[in-house]
């Protein structure tokens, strides 16, 4: 199973030095291997655009882009897909931008710029880790929830849905059954 991973800088060449680094090198944690399915954007409003439509485990992205910076990216991301383990990386060493983003957006982990390709890749695997045991306790949680009659078994394949495509339990249907896909359609009526 691939662990599809979005990274975000609006430097081109930052992209490409990242993909390379996580397509050649094994990201791991424990005894646990990560292989990774990347997708880059230097847009910030593409890749917010392409998580509405597509699951990713990961996100990293840099602090200082000119259309909007990290933690705004990372606030967005947490809306739409709040399992989505957050990373920012970033040149600029301001303490502010690093507790804002911790207690806003609770990242995972503040990389520097210029990063070690090594604790880059680690902390990469950490994150994923830690989002596993995460998503593994909830499903525990659950179950117990489910056991004790605290949660119908409807409830839990929402859930579980929810978590593999986010969005997909928030159907918003019209007053003939239709699916209603965007607001401006409500104008139709």
């Amino acid at each position: 199973m691939t662990h599809r991973i979005m990274l975000i800088d609006d430097d081109q060449a930052v992209l490409n030095s990242l993909t390379r680094l996580l397509r050649a090198v094994p990201c791991s944690c424990g005894n646990t291997v990560y292989p990774l399915e990347v997708e880059a954007f230097t847009s910030p409003l593409l890749a917010l655009e392409r998580a509405r439509h597509t699951t990713f485990e990961l996100v990293l992205t840099d602090y200082r882009m000119l259309e909007m910076n990290g933690v705004e990216i990372l606030r967005q991301m947490q809306d739409i897909q709040p399992d989505a383990a957050r990373l920012i990386l970033s040149g600029y060493g301001d303490l502010n931008v690093l507790m804002r983003a911790i207690n806003e957006v609770r990242i995972y982990r503040f990389i520097a710029k210029p990063w070690n390709d090594y604790e880059l890749v680690a902390a990469i695997g950490q994150a994923l880790d830690n989002r596993r045991l995460l998503l593994e306790n909830r499903h525990l949680a659950d179950e117990r929830r489910l056991e004790m009659g605290k949660l119908t078994p409807e409830e839990l394949e929402a859930k579980r849905l929810e978590a593999l495509e986010p969005g997909i339990t928030k159907v918003r249907w019209g007053p003939d059954g239709s699916v209603i896909l965007d607001q401006d359609f409500d104008d139709l009526d």
